[in-house]
């Protein structure tokens, strides 16, 4: 149940509503956020969902560990009127499948990863747990630096960042409780 008022017409949408009623101005621009990491993020699908889905994990947010790039990044882009040529999905590369997510929890254990989908994960835990001494690990950052470039390491922190907010934001306020995933299918 959500812990702002979203009224019952909009129980389908209540981040939508929430946003856009409550706080439009920011909401517009998280919105936008949004979109952007999803359209101009240049890493590999399954960094991206490596980093994106560890971070869901810690937020407990259950819309965000539903959710599934490769099938439901599109049908979600065009639903918020945003590009989905233009998407992390549509680049191409390999797609995650069930066993990836399956393995995100104890990815540590797991040989399913490339290490810079290692990286990613181990990046997403520390900016969520432990931010103030991340900047400090000089080990972290040499393997970082070693496998993602300047550009790269910016664009996974940015998104990171976004998805640490928006699903923070999406699971304190309790809505995460709808599953949007069956409205965002890509249109057959």
């Amino acid at each position: 149940m959500p812990n702002v008022d979203v009224p019952p017409q909009n129980a389908g949408d209540p981040l939508g509503y929430v946003l856009g009623h409550h706080a439009p101005e920011i909401g517009t621009a998280a919105g936008g956020f949004v979109r952007s990491v999803y359209q101009s993020l240049r890493l590999p699908l399954r960094v991206a969902e490596a980093a994106r889905y560890r971070t869901a994990q810690i937020n407990g947010c259950l819309v965000c560990q539903d959710f599934r790039a490769g099938d439901h990044l599109d049908g979600y882009l065009a639903s918020v009127g945003g590009d989905p040529s233009q998407s992390l999905v549509a680049r191409g590369g390999a797609r995650p499948d069930e066993a990836f997510y399956q393995a995100v929890d104890d990815w540590r254990n797991s040989d399913a990863f490339s290490m810079q989908e290692r990286l990613a994960m181990d990046y997403s835990e520390r900016l969520a747990e432990n931010p103030r001494d991340l900047s400090y690990d000089a080990d972290f950052w040499k393997e970082m630096r070693a496998a993602f470039t300047d550009a790269e390491i910016t664009e996974l922190t940015l998104a990171i960042g976004c998805w640490m907010a928006m699903g923070r934001f999406t699971h304190a306020l309790g809505l995460d409780s709808v599953c949007m995933t069956d409205m965002l299918q890509p249109a057959a």
